[in-house]
């Protein structure tokens, strides 16, 4: 049985790059049209969607008007502005690998927070263990 329920652009599935392009592309536009609209050069609008960098606010303000899609929406997923393809569309090793996808970044996820924490740890102990001067 497959998930028709999946959130394509949500919080756990994209990033806010990923929204940027998915809103860019269907709204018909290519990079260098946005970016000349936004009156920012193309590499900028290519390091947002690539999540290098994230725009300020009056350019977040102006992407979401000519994207036609909420900041919210742009920041976290969160709403309704695009809808991704339904799993059953998409056939089903199309659908197993976007599982697996999901499934992959929840675990690197899950051990990017306990590396976090072991480096915690570390630190922790090295500094109980420099001599007071």
């Amino acid at each position: 049985m497959t998930d028709t329920t999946t959130d394509w652009y949500g919080p756990d599935a994209a990033t806010f790059g990923d929204r940027v392009a998915a809103a860019r592309e269907s709204s018909g536009m290519s990079q260098g049209q946005l970016a000349r609209r936004m009156g920012v050069k193309k590499s900028t609008l290519a390091g947002w969607e690539q999540d290098l960098s994230e725009p300020r606010a009056n350019k977040l303000s102006m992407l979401s008007g000519l994207l036609n899609v909420s900041m919210s929406w742009l920041l976290t997923g969160e709403g309704d502005d695009l809808s991704g393809p339904t799993e059953d569309s998409l056939g089903e090793d199309i659908s197993a690998i976007a599982r697996e996808l999901r499934s992959l970044r929840e675990d690197l996820r899950s051990q990017a927070e306990r590396a976090g924490r072991l480096e915690k740890s570390l630190r922790r102990l090295v500094a109980s263990q420099e001599p007071a001067e």
